[in-house]
């Protein structure tokens, strides 16, 4: 499944503030922690909880998210379906790194030990 420009657009003006909340719910529901969910995106991202506030509090949509993002060089390892689509299939970049973002999320939510999640070894 080929994401369209329109769709890339779209994802990369969401603001990280809007899902955050969303990300929180998820995870909270399936009996894991809001700190669990922090150190996924810290792995991700390299940003702290204080960054993390500042991006929210600024309404930073995703493609400026990812742009202040140091992505760790494991990220290249999130792979399957996410939403419909192979992550490893995507073509736009921010795209990309969103669909990793929510694919660590889930896997999050799924019970997965932190080590997978956080591709260790």
């Amino acid at each position: 499944m080929k994401t369209t420009p329109e769709h890339n657009e779209r994802v990369a003006k969401m603001t990280f503030a809007s899902v955050f909340p969303h990300y929180i719910s998820k995870v909270e529901s399936k009996g894991r922690t809001k700190e669990e969910l922090l150190q996924v995106i810290t792995w991700l991202t390299g940003f702290d909880e204080k960054k993390l506030q500042e991006l929210i509090d600024e309404k930073a949509n995703f493609e400026i998210f990812f742009e202040k993002a140091d992505l760790n060089p494991n990220a290249r390892l999130i792979t399957g379906l996410i939403c419909g689509y192979r992550i490893e299939e995507i073509e736009n970049p921010v795209t990309r790194k969103v669909r990793y973002l929510d694919k660590l999320v889930d896997e999050l939510a799924k019970g997965k030990k932190m080590e997978k999640i956080l591709r260790v070894g």
